[in-house]
């Protein structure tokens, strides 16, 4: 595979990318979490009152136990409820859509049984695309080569967010 940019949005400069096991769970567990989508990345970014937005090369390791949801399907859910009930998966590196805010609602409300697996479906395919990729090894952020690091400038804030910051 050929090298691909990535980014992750965060309150500072990250050359040198650590797995942490925060309070909340993730959709893929706890890991390193970047995207190919720059403009998602500059979304989580805008959280803090310095943006920052990091750069990396990524170069796959195909000795590594990877998982690729390439569409949002019955076993892209399963998977994200498991891991947001604490279940451990033994992948490297897992990619697939995130589930926003919305659709961790929708999951959250199917997991409490308020809606049917049929209803979050019918809510979770007008949702924008998007993209996440979980580096969850110490060994999986060795595939990861630090390019940049920039903090976001009322322009593009503008730009991609309507001039909320």
């Amino acid at each position: 595979m050929s090298k691909q940019v990535i980014y992750h949005g965060s309150y500072c400069k990250v050359d040198t990318p650590k797995i942490l096991e925060g309070k909340y769970t993730k959709d893929f567990g706890k890991g390193f979490y970047c995207t190919i989508l720059q403009e998602q990345a500059e979304k989580w970014a805008n959280k803090y009152q310095t943006p920052i937005i990091n750069e990396y090369e990524y170069g796959e390791d195909i000795n590594l136990k990877i998982k690729n949801f390439t569409l949002m399907t019955e076993q892209w859910l399963d998977f994200i409820i498991n891991s947001r009930n604490g279940k451990k998966h033994d992948y490297d590196i897992v990619i697939g859509a995130m589930a926003d805010d919305q659709v961790y609602n929708y999951i959250t409300d199917l997991i409490s049984g308020i809606i049917t697996r049929q209803a979050f479906w019918e809510l979770a395919k007008f949702r924008h695309p998007t993209h996440q990729i979980a580096f969850c090894t110490e060994r999986s952020l060795k595939c990861l080569k630090f390019i940049e690091a920039r903090e976001l400038t009322d322009e593009t804030v503008k730009r991609n967010f309507g001039g909320i910051k």
